[in-house]
């Protein structure tokens, strides 16, 4: 058996008799799939244990998760090859804390509300990764490291050296955050995962099959940091945002690398090394994206590549053949970001 521990927050109160019906149907569908558990309601949370078969615990949390009654929903725990039921007699157990004015009552929800207010913080804090495996039911710590196929994909501020000394602290922060911001969201949209942030730059992956994606998510920041700097007003930092970006194939160990202090889940390898290579090499062949030869030869859609050459990339004992697409948003870079004044 299996038993999936959640809190969720609805995306508008319940009235009473909601809730009332909502505890009906459930019993009704739990008892059809043998599933018991109980559920808790109190000021827009909603925390629940569910228990039962593997398959039909996972479809009643898939189910739970597509219900567009329920937001930031946070699996708390997941236990696989349970051996008893903690509920057995309850299909469901319906508790309503909002009508519930027993002192004792009080601690409940003060703990709900801070369960549920300390998992929001950490995962603005915890990759996709981590998190992933936490709602598999797997302790991250115990996971072996392996290896895996990336596309990796390196990305940094134009002459952030120079912006650092020019600007105020706080005009830093905010370029920074925006394009932390503007990155994330859209490596995010399309598939891809950022693994950490490197200063004035990031690194994130994507699986082998989204290598196009990966290019697309290029392009898209690109072409969003063109439209900030070209609504931005001339007192505004964010007119001198741009970024260059490369992209590299390759086998990765992805795993938990550190120490007993302080550990990183993440990925190392010749790719990735590759990839922050070709990021630094924008700015010398005056085009925002150079690619390796693996991820060209990897896409579907059909890019017009440019044969820029081979070079020697620091680390490499071999020169490099490197690649980038025809598109104005790639032609257009400046490797000097106060060029756009």
């Amino acid at each position: 058996m299996k038993r999936i521990t959640y809190i969720s927050r609805l995306t508008s109160p319940l009235s009473r008799k909601e809730i009332e019906k909502i505890g009906i149907t459930s019993i009704q569908n739990n008892k059809r799939g043998n599933i018991t558990g109980f559920l808790v309601y109190f000021d827009k949370l909603f925390f629940q244990i569910i228990e039962g078969s593997a398959v039909k615990v996972d479809e009643l949390f898939e189910k739970i998760g597509k219900d567009p009654r329920h937001q930031d929903i946070i699996r708390l725990k997941t236990e696989n090859d349970v051996d008893h039921r903690l509920f057995p007699e309850w299909s469901m157990k319906m508790i309503d804390l909002n009508n519930n004015v027993d002192e004792l009552v009080r601690p409940i929800k003060v703990l709900l509300q801070a369960v549920t207010e300390s998992h929001a913080i950490i995962e603005q804090y915890t990759q996709p990764a981590v998190l992933k495996i936490l709602n598999q039911g797997i302790n991250p710590i115990v996971v072996n490291p392996s290896p895996v196929e990336k596309i990796v994909l390196f990305a940094d501020i134009v002459s952030y050296s120079t912006i650092s000394e020019r600007m105020t602290i706080e005009n830093v922060f905010l370029i920074l955050n925006t394009y932390f911001d503007i990155c994330s969201r859209i490596i995010r949209g399309k598939g891809g995962e950022v693994n950490k942030f490197l200063g004035d730059g990031l690194m994130a992956y994507f699986d082998v099959e989204l290598v196009d994606d990966s290019i697309q998510a290029c392009l898209d920041i690109m072409q969003e940091l063109q439209d900030l700097r070209q609504s931005s007003s001339t007192q505004s930092p964010l007119r001198f945002l741009n970024s260059g970006f490369g992209l590299a194939k390759g086998t990765v160990i992805e795993g938990n690398m550190g120490s007993r202090f302080k550990t990183d889940f993440t990925i190392i390898g010749d790719a990735v090394n590759t990839a922050s290579r070709l990021e630094e090499l924008t700015r010398e062949v005056n085009r925002s994206l150079v690619l390796s030869e693996p991820v060209k030869q990897s896409t579907k859609r059909p890019w017009i590549f440019i044969n820029l050459g081979k070079y020697n990339l620091k680390g490499k004992e071999m020169n490099t053949e490197v690649f980038s697409i025809e598109h104005d948003l790639v032609n257009e870079f400046k490797d000097d970001i106060f060029d756009y004044e």
